[in-house]
């Protein structure tokens, strides 16, 4: 069977590393810009100085090569053919079973968003944060983000305050806190609400304590070069993070797949991408039925990447019927880190748990870097 993966992300590794499980003799090819993988999660420290682009920046030629993994370096246009054939700028690529693990994209419809600073966009973004805290003497930074009206589970907010806090805490290291001005902003006047119910609180009074003011509620209407403007008002700024909702890929935007009304591929329990065959989706380029508080986060790409690749062999095999096919769990997992401490929430369809801030989970963290990226190294 010949398999083609989209992407190098989260999903796409998960989805080799499966495949290779369950389909040993499948001959797979990966379509993506580089056969590099960039540790997102990992940015958070590059402001101050504990990561670099180099240590998150994987090649993945070694990798490919161990798994029997043929990569092509191109960028894709569409899909056609019921799925069967994916349109590069390198020409035509044929499967008999697809999954897209491309990931989404930020909704940058906002007027004036060109002035700030997306930090999940990538290592240069991160960097240039870096940059701007180490030349500025003083101001007001303020940290926010937003969604897509149109799929909740579509935005990305967890980095936001882990930047907010991370910041924080650099500026207290370096003694110069004080010159300093933070403040929150969130058209939600519950922010991290899909975390579980005890955490906007939790994390609101975190930012109490640490003196970070906060401007919730308000609908965003835009931004200028130091100013963040809502329907609430506005609020003065010498440096502006925001992390706009996500909608899908590029690439699908002209493209006949079906979408849900927020722009991402409409997929069922089982990740199948609905209207075509053998086709299946995992990761942020996805949108999936399930409970409203689903997010979009490296673990629930995993969870979904393992049920993509299994189901797609069945499929393959010639299996049919939903019993032989395998749903994943909506689970999601994460630490809030502070640069010092680390804040664990873990949240299920039955319970949902939140441990205060423990140094203890910010080592964890690091840890969970060091244990993953080796495996592609």
């Amino acid at each position: 069977m010949n398999i083609t993966i989209l992407g190098s992300g989260f999903a796409a590794l998960t989805a080799i590393k499966t495949l290779r499980k369950t389909a040993p003799a499948a001959d797979i090819t990966v379509i993506s810009p580089a056969a590099e993988f960039v540790y997102l999660p990992g940015i958070i420290w590059i402001p101050a100085g504990l990561r670099h682009g180099r240590d998150l920046t994987i090649n993945l030629r070694a990798f490919f090569k161990r798994k029997k993994v043929r990569h092509v370096a191109a960028r894709v246009s569409d899909i056609t053919d019921n799925g069967r054939t994916v349109k590069t700028d390198q020409g035509d690529i044929h499967n008999d079973g697809l999954i897209i693990a491309s990931g989404g994209r930020f909704i940058k419809k906002l007027p004036g968003i060109e002035h700030v600073i997306t930090p999940c966009e990538g290592i240069a973004a991160a960097e240039k944060i870096r940059d701007r805290l180490q030349a500025m003497e003083g101001g007001t930074i303020a940290i926010g983000f937003g969604g897509n009206p149109k799929e909740p589970s579509a935005m990305r907010g967890g980095p936001m305050f882990e930047f907010l806090f991370g910041i924080d805490t650099l500026l207290r290291r370096q003694g110069r806190r004080d010159q300093f001005d933070m403040v929150f902003f969130n058209p939600n006047e519950k922010p991290a609400k899909r975390l579980g119910d005890q955490v906007p609180d939790a994390v609101l009074d975190m930012m109490a304590k640490k003196n970070i003011r906060t401007h919730l509620g308000h609908k965003m209407l835009g931004f200028e070069a130091n100013k963040v403007i809502t329907e609430g008002g506005e609020l003065a700024a010498d440096l502006i993070l925001f992390m706009p909702g996500m909608t899908g890929p590029a690439w699908s935007v002209d493209s006949a797949i079906e979408k849900s009304p927020g722009g991402l591929i409409k997929a069922n329990e089982f990740c199948q991408v609905a209207g075509l065959e053998k086709t299946y989706v995992a990761g942020d380029a996805g949108s999936f039925p399930g409970p409203e508080w689903q997010a979009k986060q490296a673990h629930m790409a995993d969870l979904q990447a393992v049920a993509a690749a299994r189901n797609l062999v069945r499929d393959l095999n010639g299996l049919e019927g939903t019993q032989t096919f395998e749903t994943f769990d909506h689970e999601l997992v994460c630490i809030i880190d502070t640069l010092s401490h680390g804040v664990m929430i873990k949240r299920s369809v039955n319970k949902s748990l939140m441990l205060p801030p423990l140094r203890l989970m910010h080592y964890a963290k690091r840890f969970f870097e060091w244990f993953y990226l080796r495996q592609y190294r």
